[in-house]
């Protein structure tokens, strides 16, 4: 990585991480930003539904008073893809292993499309309350965390990810997207080559139809864990582009 940091000072970087994982999965990524001397932020996903989640974190834009650099991992691109639409203060988007939905698409129907995707059969289903009733959630089979979402960390890694996982509302596979922030704004993406999770293929067509300049890594879902220099000379190529007075 290069010595050199761009002038970002008044620019925030946001990681909002994806399904099955909390904000603490970009640590390794932030301490890289911190070092760079950049602002970094890495609020919850509430992890709810596409409308949910999206709002929370277009809220959570909207409160920075400074140009903002959205960051998605896996779910969280989704994320991103919806909150930042409206976001005047998104300058750009980066996707790291993510989905970049366009408007109308469901995710569960785009995992259904990818040969490299093995996630809808490690999935194990819960229920829990909701307005009076209950709905469906889904985690990852512990079992089955390592070889679906993580197979280049090593196994006492993984088994405290699937015993620390955030399960995920159906809600969240199913609700279509909304018109999309990357028709609107520059993005770039990280594609791990061995993305069993959300598929590499999936996500490399999203991000060329999104027009993002793409970064190859040979790594699993979590590329931001086992590669996070890699991520964050990304992220940091990113906000170089996006700065203020660039």
């Amino acid at each position: 990585m290069s010595d050199a940091t761009p002038s970002t000072e008044s620019l925030t970087i946001v990681l909002v991480h994806g399904a099955f994982a909390d904000a603490s999965s970009w640590s390794p990524v932030v301490e890289h930003l911190q070092a760079m001397k950049m602002e970094v932020a890495a609020p919850p996903n509430p992890l709810r539904g596409i409308s949910i989640d999206s709002a929370y974190i277009a809220s959570f834009f909207e409160q920075i008073p400074g140009p903002v650099l959205a960051v998605g991992h896996s779910y969280g691109g989704a994320v991103i893809s919806n909150a930042a639409t409206d976001a005047e203060n998104v300058v750009g988007l980066v996707y790291v292993a993510a989905f970049a939905p366009d408007e109308g698409e469901t995710l569960g129907e785009i995992e259904a499309g990818s040969k490299d995707s093995v996630l809808n059969s490690a999935l194990v289903p819960f229920k829990y309350p909701e307005n009076g009733g209950t709905a469906t959630e889904f985690a990852i089979d512990p079992a089955k965390f390592h070889d679906a979402f993580a197979a280049d960390l090593p196994a006492h890694q993984t088994a405290a990810m699937a015993a620390t996982q955030r399960p995920a509302a159906e809600l969240g596979f199913s609700e279509a997207s909304g018109p999309p922030a990357w028709k609107s704004k520059p993005s770039w993406a990280v594609v791990a080559t061995g993305d069993k999770a959300a598929g590499a293929d999936v996500v490399r067509s999203m991000a060329e139809r999104a027009g993002a300049t793409i970064t190859l890594v040979d790594a699993s879902h979590v590329v931001m864990v086992s590669h996070p220099d890699v991520v964050a000379d990304v992220i940091r190529t990113a906000a170089a582009a996006t700065a203020p007075g660039t």
